[in-house]
């Protein structure tokens, strides 16, 4: 059975106290909508229909750039889950499969949680996720006889001995597209809030002679986040599970709590993360390498065998072959360093090619912009670049050539050459103490005027 996804992202989001939609707030250093739409992502929906409302264009733009097979609707008055859903009626009209239905704010359903949703399916029309909750507080509750799922009743509707129910509804729900939509054009909003429910469907459903059951998870899958404390607490949450995971599959973590994943970070096994080590999205640390203390790394790619810090900073481009050693204060940004290439101390290479065993001294800094356009430093294998170099680009230095300390290279340097390029030294004797002397006594005069 083919599957569509209908992601509800249409909130304001009032308590966030924010311009930035509430779908839009990151964690892990990606939005929340697209920790939802990844969630869906792993059954291989044939459609995805976001539901926005609030800063639609905003929601658009992130949901397209992300997966541009995604269909974005307009829920110009939030009246409710139920009419959230009906805004997709449109979308999905050539559609004949199941719909699941998740909540752009819920980043945490876990692909395995809606995996068992869509095995209930095959024996039940609508299908609820739910969760025993520690504290049920305001949630709606699943009224269950057996694995037959009578109603969903929300807290404000529903009675006593309902409220006593800890069995919770998550929100989510998978049914086939017709029976949805057929389902939810019979949704009233006679209730306390006023507003057309989609847990409605279920009395409806069994009215229909339907079948409806729940399928529970963890309760911490169904996180919502409607304020800054509950995107902190779901940050907390998502980096607590990351490590247990990086720690299961064979890394080393020397202090799990003060390292920081992205949502899409790749960490092989054996590799070492010394502390405070922060990792921002697009980043790959291959089996073996070791990225010490202080080290921010996103959109890269670490080699087996390299060494990454302390104190180092790989930007989005920066790819590092094996044996790669990369040092204290060194930034790489769009750079390939080929294998065994040393930036040990101090530099900054941008937009540039290192070839293999080349050894970048401290100080080196490639100038890779004009104030106009990025220009491109190419450094072949077994060169030696001595400190302090500033490689004016566009420049090559060749295979096995060097430079001197303190050069400005500002054209290419052919292979085996020697280039050096700063002013010879002249020496004055005697002229550093008259300078001496004649400063002392400007000093003195300053201080007698003052006094």
């Amino acid at each position: 059975m083919s599957t569509a996804l209908v992601i509800l992202a249409a909130g304001m989001g009032t308590r966030m106290n924010s311009d930035l939609p509430k779908v839009l707030h990151q964690i892990a250093g990606a939005p929340l909508l697209i920790h939802a739409m990844k969630s869906g992502a792993a059954v291989d929906p044939e459609k995805q229909v976001i539901v926005a409302g609030h800063g639609a264009d905003q929601v658009a733009k992130v949901a397209r750039d992300w997966d541009d097979r995604a269909e974005v609707v307009l829920q110009d008055e939030q009246l409710g889950t139920a009419h959230a859903v009906l805004q997709a009626r449109a979308a999905l009209a050539d559609f004949d499969g199941d719909v699941i239905v998740l909540y752009g704010d819920t980043p945490f359903i876990q692909p395995e949680t809606i995996a068992r949703m869509i095995d209930a399916r095959q024996h039940h029309d609508v299908v609820v996720l739910g969760f025993e909750a520690v504290d049920p507080g305001r949630y709606g509750r699943l009224v269950l006889r057996g694995d037959r799922l009578e109603k969903i009743v929300e807290f404000k509707d529903a009675t006593d001995q309902e409220r006593a129910i800890t069995v919770c509804n998550s929100g989510v729900i998978s049914a086939n597209s017709k029976t949805l939509f057929a389902l939810l054009d019979k949704v009233g909003n006679d209730n306390a809030a006023g507003e057309y429910y989609l847990t409605d469907i279920i009395g409806l459903a069994h009215n229909e002679g339907l079948s409806a059951t729940a399928v529970t998870c963890e309760e911490a899958e169904t996180l919502g986040v409607n304020s800054r404390a509950e995107l902190a607490a779901a940050e907390a949450a998502f980096q607590t599970r990351a490590r247990a995971e990086v720690l299961e599959n064979g890394v080393t973590l020397t202090a799990p709590e003060t390292v920081f994943f992205a949502h899409d970070t790749v960490i092989g096994r054996d590799a070492i993360l010394e502390p405070n080590v922060i990792f921002g999205p697009g980043a790959t640390v291959e089996s073996g390498a070791r990225i010490r203390a202080f080290s921010h790394l996103e959109g890269c790619h670490v080699s087996r065998g390299a060494t990454v810090g302390p104190y180092a900073r790989l930007r989005p481009g920066a790819e590092l072959a094996e044996d790669v050693h990369v040092g204290n204060f060194v930034e790489i940004k769009n750079a390939v360093l080929d294998q065994g290439a040393k930036v040990n101390h101090l530099s900054y290479i941008g937009d540039a090619h290192i070839g293999e065993k080349t050894n970048i001294g401290a100080g080196t800094i490639t100038c890779n912009y004009d104030g106009v356009l990025k220009h491109k430093t190419e450094i072949g294998a077994h060169a030696f670049i001595g400190s302090n170099t500033m490689l004016v680009a566009p420049v090559r230095v060749g295979n096995r050539a060097m430079t001197g300390s303190g050069a400005v290279i500002t054209t290419d340097v052919e292979d085996e050459a020697l280039a050096i390029a700063r002013a010879a030294q002249i020496n004055k004797p005697g002229l550093a103490t008259k300078l001496r002397e004649k400063l002392q006594a400007k000093k003195a005069k300053r201080d007698k005027g003052a006094g």
